[in-house]
C-alpha cells in the first residue's frame, strides 16, 4: 500500500511536501512528486493535507481493496474518508475533528 499522486490535479501548495514525516515528497515542475514510493510508510499525512484530492491511498485488490483508492476531504470540523471504488461508487466515513480522540 502507498500513495499516488494524480499530478494533473496537483497544484503545486507544497502542503504535501511539509507534512510528510519521512520527507519522500518534493515539488518538481510546480507538481508534487515522491522521491521513491517504496519509501512511503502508509502514514496519509498527505493524503489529509493535499485541498485538491491529487494524492490518495491506492488498496490493491492482494490487500482487500480491489484497487480502489482512498481519499480525504478535509474540513475545519471534520475529515471526510472516502473510498472510490472502480466501479465509481463511494463510500464514506466523517470524522468529527472535535471529538476524535474521545474515548
Amino acid at each position: 500500500m502507498s500513495i499516488f499522486i494524480e499530478r494533473e490535479k496537483c497544484v503545486g501548495c507544497g502542503r504535501c511536501a511539509e507534512v510528510c514525516p519521512g520527507n519522500l515528497l518534493i515539488l518538481r515542475d510546480g507538481r508534487a512528486q515522491i522521491r521513491d514510493v517504496r519509501d512511503c510508510w502508509g502514514c496519509t499525512a498527505c493524503v489529509k493535507e493535499c485541498p485538491r484530492e491529487a494524492i490518495f491511498y491506492y488498496l490493491a485488490a492482494d490487500l482487500g481493496g480491489a484497487g480502489g483508492r482512498l481519499y480525504a476531504r478535509d474540513t475545519q470540523d471534520s475529515l471526510n474518508w472516502v473510498m472510490k471504488w472502480p466501479d465509481g461508487s463511494e463510500d464514506s466515513i466523517l470524522v468529527n475533528k472535535k471529538k476524535a480522540n474521545e474515548y
